[in-house]
């Protein structure tokens, strides 16, 4: 197997020093927490469409998605086609964000319910991102490091524990010293080389496969198990299961999480952040092409026989380090660099965007509520030190993986997402959609919600390890996570609705301008006027890309 040359690592170097030239420039201006958070809520709309998309794409998108594109074929595809997700964050959900001058969605809670469900979203937001975004992203790294360097540290499990510490490490650095203005603009060199060096992976792939032709008549033999949509009998992703898993946890992810949610906020205007939506949209349905694709190229090649492929210890494919092998078996010298550095620059991003969504969490929702009227230089140094404490737990985790779910990192993530993500959904829509809906009701979905979740991760972790042989926990544990998504859903919306109706309703200076029922007519014109119809075609420009994509992959082979 091929290693780095000389020349790959001038490459990785090279763009090491483009961003610390961009955390330089960056770090300049960070006098307030509203500089630091926020980049002084003045990025423009490119900027921050660039990091939406390069924020959500980390190495656990390339390394996973590329996993699952050999392993189930394009059942993933439905994760990637949030862009119309995207769309309602821009169109629905950031007018009320911005409208009340926020810094973090548990405030936002605390604007619409009470302070009680501020700090409930605060720790669950904390926990989630040590049980998805800082463990998944720190692992989908270090095997690229285990796979391109294997014997560099001594041994291929060195290697991996090397990779993970070390680029925690320098992305913490430049985080901490740029903040948020750091992350935003580093984000958007990032994807430009995230692109291309995924283009470049899928180009020479179908060459040495014999093209797109070659691709699709692969699939056919196998057609069932790489469908985009599956029967109602599919063990694994029943179309029934995709259709209610998937939205939700995409409203979610893309309209209620810090982690993206934040970008928007720090934008000049709701003009640009809607704008930014929209060109955060249209890059969301690239994935598709770049990562999940190159996935299927690879199992392609190891049909054939052209592309030697880890296995696992039954001897299955191992998914997960198809990305990294075709990066290592495929390219030439310099653009093997330029991929490293396209991996490096996915991983960075998501956990420099990971880093400054904690230490806002924890600042402004945690320690800000529980140290009133501390210094903007304390407030920096407390997140600096929340950010510090969720990435060691998340590091922790890492070895309880495997036993949550056995299908593949972006398997995975998104499991363990269908447990959190219909509590924290049910109370942001019906929230901004039911002026009747109080704090008790959101309390009570949250926690009832978050609780059962939590406890369906366990006994699944203690399944997987073999700690738990009763037949009914099993069974509970084995459970297919898009159908739990779906009961959780209700079991959520159920417990609001019932919460809120068996106490009082809110007082009307409570709900005002938070939800639809409750905007002025000046809101409503304010909002109007931030929209021309130039949003209106490109927002309906990338619904129809997003549906034509869908469309497509429906009957391609």
């Amino acid at each position: 197997m091929n290693t780095l040359a000389t020349l790959d690592w001038l490459i990785v170097g090279l763009y090491f020093v483009l961003i610390i030239g961009i955390v330089w420039w960056s770090s300049r201006k960070q006098d307030t927490s509203a500089d630091y958070f926020l980049a002084g809520r003045n990025v423009g709309w490119f900027a921050i469409g660039a990091s939406l998309f390069a924020s959500n794409i980390g190495s656990e998108h390339i390394v996973g998605l590329a996993g699952s594109g050999a392993n189930s074929g394009m059942a993933m595809a439905h994760w990637e086609l949030h862009g119309w997700i995207i769309i309602m964050l821009g169109w629905i959900f950031v007018p009320f964000y911005r409208r009340s001058g926020i810094f973090t969605m548990p405030e936002f809670l605390e604007k619409r319910f009470s302070s009680n469900t501020r700090w409930i979203l605060s720790i669950i937001s904390l926990m989630a991102y040590v049980l998805t975004k800082v463990s998944v992203t720190v692992y989908a790294g270090a095997l690229v490091f285990e796979t391109l360097l294997p014997d560099t540290f001594g041994s291929p499990e060195n290697a991996f524990w090397v990779g993970a510490l070390s680029t925690v490490i320098l992305t913490g650095i430049y985080t901490v010293l740029g903040g948020f203005r750091a992350v935003v603009y580093t984000e958007v060199a990032q994807t430009v080389l995230l692109l291309l060096g995924s283009f470049f992976i899928t180009f020479f792939g179908l060459r040495m496969l014999g093209g797109w032709g070659e691709l699709q008549a692969a699939v056919a033999t196998n057609r069932e198990a790489f469908a985009l949509w599956r029967p109602l009998s599919d063990p694994e992703f029943p179309w029934l299961g995709i259709v209610i898993a998937s939205p939700v946890i995409g409203i979610w992810y893309w309209c209620t999480d810090q982690y993206i949610v934040q970008r928007t906020l720090a934008a000049k205007d709701l003009k640009n952040a809607r704008r930014a939506t929209i060109w955060g949209g249209f890059l969301k349905v690239w994935p598709v092409m770049i990562f999940l694709i190159p996935g299927m190229i690879g199992w392609a090649l190891y049909q054939k026989g052209l592309l030697a492929i880890p296995q696992t210890e039954t001897g299955e494919l191992n998914g997960d380090q198809i990305f990294p092998t075709l990066v290592s078996g495929l390219l030439p010298v310099g653009l093997r660099g330029l991929v490293v550095g396209g991996l490096l620059s996915a991983l960075m991003s998501s956990l420099s965007s990971l880093f400054n969504s904690c230490a806002t969490l924890f600042t402004v929702d945690i320690y800000e509520k529980m140290r009133p009227g501390r210094t903007e230089a304390q407030l920096v140094k407390v997140g600096r030190i929340a950010t510090g404490a969720v990435v060691i737990l998340g590091i922790l985790w890492i070895p309880v993986m495997k036993w949550v779910n056995g299908g593949g990192l972006y398997v995975y993530l998104q499991s363990v997402q269908s447990y959190l993500a219909p509590p924290i959904a049910s109370v942001f829509v019906l929230g901004l959609c039911w002026k009747r809906m109080n704090s008790r009701g959101a309390i009570a979905g949250l926690t009832v919600g978050i609780g059962i979740g939590l406890i369906k991760i366990t006994v699944q972790a203690l399944v997987g390890s073999g700690a738990i042989t009763l037949p009914a926990l099993v069974a509970f544990g084995n459970f297919n996570y898009l159908y739990f998504g779906g009961v959780l859903l209700v079991i959520s919306c159920v417990v609001i609705v019932i919460a809120t109706l068996t106490s009082e309703k809110p007082r009307p200076e409570q709900i005002a301008g938070l939800t639809f029922g409750s905007l002025t007519e000046e809101q409503k014109k304010a909002e109007r006027e931030s929209w021309n119809w130039v949003d209106v075609v490109t927002t309906c420009l990338v619904l129809c890309f997003v549906f034509g994509v869908y469309l497509y992959f429906s009957f391609w082979v």
